[in-house]
């Protein structure tokens, strides 16, 4: 049997260090929590406790790849998330292991976690999401987007002349770049030219219904069938950390 995969890349970091939308929406997050001083050990036990560990690990995920292969064929997504093929191969695998539809609704939440750290921390997206937040549709060029923007002042606005572009082109080339997620959170934008003299003219909707969790893919396993994985044991072993002793927060 041959596989064709693409090895992973794993960034790590006490800080956020993906600042990107496109690249945020094609990464899993996840928070390591803090490993108590009594937990602590050297590498070579921990290299150890691995080696015992390992076959158990292998053998479950040889079990839910075989599992993957069985039933891949007749899975279908209603929706389609970006790692497309990821999505469908995890789903094929998960009833191995868990409950159908549990890789989704688990995928979704961290998706969205993410995209509203983003947003949080971009201070055109925060304040475009915030002058949408009692109207549906909002209208105009990139300079009338610029003076409704610095006119918002608010805790958990960014504030100061780093916060806020200083002219339309660059507000503009922001605001391309914050599409993709704002629109996870249901706030789309346009950029259109109107009339004869072909203004430029954003359009921004906010839908009346915000993007959720998609519903649990059909698979041939139905519901309630989980395939109890003979391999398949709890492992107990300590969380990750750094080189200096601090809190991991990897991504992946």
């Amino acid at each position: 049997m041959l596989f064709q995969a693409a090895r992973p890349i794993l960034l790590n970091g006490i800080e956020d260090v993906i600042g990107r939308s496109d690249l945020a929406d094609r990464a899993l997050f996840l928070t390591l929590p803090p490993i108590a001083d009594r937990r602590r050990r050297v590498e070579r036990q921990l290299w150890r406790e691995f080696e015992v560990a390992r076959p158990r690990i292998l053998g479950s995920l040889l079990d839910a790849a075989a599992h993957g292969l069985r039933n891949v064929a007749g899975i279908h997504l209603e929706e389609l998330p970006r790692m497309a093929d990821f999505a469908l191969w995890a789903t094929a695998c998960e009833t191995a292991l868990w409950p159908a539809g549990t890789f989704a609704r688990a995928h979704q939440a961290n998706r969205r976690a993410a995209i509203e750290d983003l947003i949080d921390a971009d201070p055109v997206a925060a304040r475009v999401r915030e002058i949408m937040a009692n109207r549906n549709t909002w209208t105009g060029s990139a300079s009338d987007l610029m003076r409704a923007g610095a006119a918002l002042a608010g805790p958990g606005l960014p504030s100061g002349a780093a916060a806020w572009p200083k002219n339309p082109r660059a507000l503009a080339g922001r605001l391309r770049r914050a599409q993709t997620f704002l629109r996870v959170l249901g706030i789309d934008i346009a950029f259109n030219r109107e009339g004869r003299p072909g203004t430029r003219v954003i359009r921004i909707v906010r839908r009346s219904k915000i993007s959720s969790a998609p519903s649990a893919p059909s698979a041939t396993t139905k519901p309630g069938q989980v395939r109890r994985n003979r391999h398949w044991q709890p492992i107990t072993h300590p969380a990750a950390d750094d080189a200096d002793g601090a809190d991991a927060h990897p991504f992946v």
